[in-house]
């Protein structure tokens, strides 16, 4: 009997041990496989492919100046009078006293005006014909290269100045052209003459872009002048009180010498 019971108690430990073990086992693996995580690139949007920097075409390179002033230049008068040229106006400043220093002397001169300066004060430029002065095309931004640029810039840049002065003027004649800095090429004086514009130098320059003072700009004229003389002076581009200040004592020994004259 007590046997019996030795063996039942074992048979239960046994069945006992062997149903905690079942319990504690793994499920089977699913038949569906588990995908993998994607790599982190492929949570972003495709990289669009850099766009085409746009180029421009290289500006043509300037042509190079003579090494001579070409032909066809007025640089006399042609008479034995000298003749006044005042250029880079008109200026709300200086231009109004120029042009009443050369009422006082009772001489017309030529105004060589810059396009942009134009734009700005058309009213001077309509003083300046009334007063029966005469006008000179002298580009559209004072361009120092622009004889130098291809035909069809310098001849869009000379219509576009002629047609601002025309803007202020209706009727005004534009006899002549000068190029900023006397820098000239064969090819500007063919355009202005194209234009009907006579390309416009000068013989006498004291340089009172420089700034020297008033006794200085006049000896220098005085000393340069010839009969036929273009005289180059500026009312525009600075400060031109010094210019101003020579004028009334420059104009008087021109005339007592010379006599001064609108360009023909």
């Amino acid at each position: 009997m007590r046997n019996r019971a030795l063996l039942a108690c074992a048979t239960g430990l046994v069945l006992l041990v062997a149903g905690c073990g079942g319990g504690g086992s793994s499920p089977p693996p699913s038949a569906t496989p588990t995908p993998a995580s994607p790599p982190p690139s492929a949570a972003l949007p495709p990289e669009a492919a850099p766009s085409p920097t746009p180029t421009r075409p290289p500006k043509p390179p300037l042509r190079a100046l003579p090494a001579k002033l070409p032909a066809g230049l007025v640089r006399t008068t042609g008479v034995e009078q000298v003749a006044l040229t005042f250029d880079d106006g008109p200026d709300p400043t200086w231009t109004p006293k120029v042009l009443d220093r050369l009422k006082a002397a009772k001489v017309k001169a030529t105004f060589c005006v810059v396009g942009t300066q134009v734009r700005k004060h058309p009213e001077l430029v309509r003083r300046i014909v009334r007063e029966g002065h005469q006008l000179c095309n002298h580009s559209w931004n004072h361009d120092f290269d622009l004889a130098r640029r291809p035909v069809a810039e310098i001849r869009a840049d000379l219509v576009r100045t002629n047609k601002e002065i025309r803007r202020a003027v209706p009727d005004a004649e534009v006899p002549f052209y000068r190029q900023p800095g006397g820098r000239w090429t064969a090819e500007v004086v063919r355009v202005a003459k194209q234009l009907d514009m006579r390309s416009l130098h000068w013989t006498v320059d004291p340089q009172d872009w420089a700034k020297p003072t008033a006794a200085t700009i006049r000896k220098r004229v005085k000393r340069s002048a010839r009969p036929g003389a273009v005289v180059l002076l500026h009312d525009g581009g600075g400060d031109r009180s010094a210019t101003l200040a020579a004028c009334p004592k420059l104009i008087a020994a021109l005339k007592r010498d010379h006599g001064v004259t609108k360009l023909r």
